[in-house]
């Protein structure tokens, strides 16, 4: 039974491993963006549920009316004014420019929030639990899971069932064609990094009610988002979905061998997938 748990809270813990990697597969599925900067701003969409939950009194979940519009808007401004200057050939640029503002956003969190942790109070819902048989689920790591499988349906649904889908799949495919045909990239570009980081808030919001956080986590969130679209298929969001939950249960099942495990675990999972499959479990395919 034991084991049975370890898969079934690693099926979950997975849910939130596809939020963190969503934005990050849906920018690369359109601009070939590797935004080194993502995991710095998931704790930024955290710290913002932080003030907005602090100064309006709101439930974390209620707060995100407000984070996730806040964050569409600076992922726009972020790509128009920054990021579209650096695309190109050339993929050193994005990424330096990219490592910069992780640094930036770290240091101005540090300065504005100190570095001492900090946690969404959800109340409740972070206890409270239903039972599966002998089992006992939460529901904040069920209603994480059942976040993201509708974040990445609606996703799914908007790049290949709406005009704005149609318009990142035509600068994606071909920008110079796209470009002629009256499209204007920098906005597609812009409109996309907007969606990514409204993504993001929902992440970072479900990430600062599970788990205490500060400005330095970054990072590690950075890591499980990337190994969760690479074990996917770089591009492929429902395969994100699939790579979450695999790196989840590996994490889950490392641990219940062995605490220290865990992490190590995860990492091993994906270096066997990268090892078998170089371009992830469920490569994209046109839809």
């Amino acid at each position: 039974m034991e084991w049975i748990n370890a898969i079934l809270q690693g099926t979950l813990l997975g849910g939130l491993y596809a939020l963190f990697a969503a934005g990050l597969s849906l920018i690369f599925g359109v601009m070939r963006l590797v935004n080194i900067a993502h995991g710095d701003l998931i704790v930024l969409a955290a710290y913002l549920g932080l003030t907005t939950t602090v100064m309006l009194g709101l439930h974390p979940l209620v707060a995100l009316i407000v984070v996730v519009p806040a964050m569409a808007g600076i992922g726009y401004v972020l790509q128009r004014a920054v990021l579209n200057q650096t695309l190109g050939d050339d993929i050193l640029p994005p990424l330096l420019v990219t490592f910069g503002l992780s640094v930036i956003i770290q240091n101005a969190l540090l300065e504005g929030y100190s570095a001492d942790p900090q946690k969404l109070d959800a109340g409740a819902l972070e206890t409270a639990s239903i039972a599966l048989g002998p089992l006992a689920v939460g529901v904040l790591p069920l209603l994480t899971f059942a976040i993201a499988v509708a974040v990445v349906a609606g996703l799914q649904w908007t790049f290949y069932r709406t005009a704005l889908g149609r318009a990142f799949r035509a600068v994606s495919d071909n920008q110079d064609i796209a470009q002629l045909m009256g499209l204007n990239k920098r906005h597609v570009f812009g409109q996309a990094m907007a969606l990514a980081l409204a993504v993001t808030a929902v992440a970072g919001l479900l990430l600062g009610i599970r788990t205490s956080f500060d400005p330095s986590i970054g990072g590690g969130r950075l890591i499980f988002g990337f190994e969760a679209v690479i074990i996917g298929g770089l591009g492929n969001l429902w395969g994100t979905l699939a790579g979450g939950i695999i790196l989840g249960v590996a994490q889950t099942l490392g641990a219940a061998i062995n605490p220290g495990w865990q992490l190590l675990a995860g990492h091993l999972a994906f270096l066997i997938v990268l090892a078998v499959r170089p371009n992830g479990l469920f490569p994209r395919i046109s839809g």
